[in-house]
């Protein structure tokens, strides 16, 4: 059987492809085009509905006195094509957080993601480097790498392509004959990446060079502003022993999810009454800054089992775009969450104890952490829904 010749190709931002009009003989090797999340007038949203939203964002002023705020129009929620507006101008610029160290703890460790359209997988190599790339074979488009765990390599389950975790093709299988062709220049496509405490974040922005590794302390500036001296301070580190994870996945738009967490504890009283009366409302103020807006509030427990989970504060933290981390007692949740829809986001939450208590508290009330953080999946998650569909008449 003859070989077929791979073709030319360019990668959408829906990883679906399309012949290069450029290249006449379509018969070149395929060169992966990373572009997918370039943001120009061109791919912005032309619906009438995203054009009005986009000057209503270009109106927004951040300096406007609360008592004269309005909500954001029900087209920000409901409209697909906005959707795509802020995958171009957020997700895409600026760092993310995407994981946790723990999950690429050792030499091997991989995880991968999808921060909109773009499929990523993160790896440390055998020298403990740490990496990001696309996961996307550079021969055909091929999803590289599922899931997470170890790997001395990734092999694309298409035609075998072979890659180092550096990202260096090792084998492309059958091409003898093939002309011009470079292996050196057929690697995966990096993408920056860096650590901050316990977390994992990538940047997609196409006009930042991926160098690896990136500096800390420009990282922590852009990504938290002034507000890491407060994370810090209250126990947001490194120092934290890893628990566990749980997904979700909740019919609503992200920001749904996200006025929920940010509205100063409006909603606790009635939503959430059993959280309620562990806390002192009357305690509870928001501050707002560049990057972040950070909730506290006192808590009212003093002894037993909720002193233990609760401890005598709470701090809930926004970190803009899209992670809440949520810091009472010996504990910390994260939640990230990542847009899969105009109506639909997953929730990720990782959960994180003081090491000293890691062996006693291990199995214990995981379920508390919900409620501390602020959210009750069956019920929270459900009024979520519920605020998502009422929206989409008002469109």
């Amino acid at each position: 059987m003859a070989m077929l010749k791979p073709i030319s190709f360019t990668i959408s931002s829906k990883r679906t492809g399309r012949r290069n009009p450029d290249d006449p003989s379509q018969g070149g090797l395929f060169k992966l085009v990373c572009n997918s999340y370039s943001c120009n007038k061109s791919n912005l949203p032309s619906s009438e509905a995203s054009v009005g939203a986009l000057r209503l964002v270009h109106e927004f002023n951040p300096k406007i006195p609360l008592e004269e705020a309005v909500t954001p129009p029900s087209s920000w929620y409901t409209d697909p094509s906005f959707l795509e507006l802020e995958l171009d101008r957020v997700f895409y610029r600026g760092w993310q957080a995407v994981g946790v160290t723990e999950q690429i703890k050792n030499p091997h460790d991989f995880f991968t993601g999808r921060l909109g359209s773009i499929e990523f997988v993160i790896c440390r190599d055998g020298n403990g480097k740490l990496h990001a790339f696309h996961n996307v074979c550079r021969h055909h488009a091929s999803l590289l790498v599922s899931g997470s765990g170890q790997r001395s390599c990734f092999v694309c389950p298409y035609h075998g392509w072979t890659y180092a975790l550096n990202g260096v093709l090792l084998k492309a299988t059958r091409i003898s004959g093939l002309k011009n062709f470079a292996i050196n220049e057929f690697g995966l496509i990096p993408l920056k990446v860096t650590t901050w405490g316990p977390f994992v974040l990538i940047n997609l922005d196409k006009e930042i060079q991926p160098q690896q590794e990136a500096d800390s302390k420009m990282v922590e500036n852009e990504w938290l502003g002034s507000c890491s001296d407060i994370l810090s301070t209250n126990g947001v580190d490194s120092s934290l022993s890893y628990v566990c994870r749980r997904e979700y996945i909740i019919e609503c738009n992200w920001k749904v999810f996200c006025d929920n967490y940010l509205d100063g504890g409006y909603h606790v009283p009635y939503a959430h009454k059993d959280l309620a009366s562990g806390l002192k409302l009357e305690s509870y103020s928001t501050t707002i800054l560049e990057k972040a807006s950070i909730q506290q509030c006192e808590s009212c427990v003093e002894g037993g089992d909720d002193f233990d989970r609760l401890g005598s504060k709470a701090l809930y933290a926004f970190i803009y775009p899209n992670f809440m981390i949520n810091r009472y007692g010996p504990w910390m949740d994260t939640n990230l969450v990542l847009p899969l829809g105009y109506r639909k986001c997953q929730v990720i939450f990782d959960y994180f104890l003081e090491s000293s208590l890691k062996d006693l508290k291990m199995g214990k009330k995981i379920g508390g952490g919900h409620e501390a953080s602020g959210l009750y999946y069956l019920d929270g998650g459900g009024s979520l829904v519920a605020l998502q569909t009422s929206l989409t008449p008002l469109q």
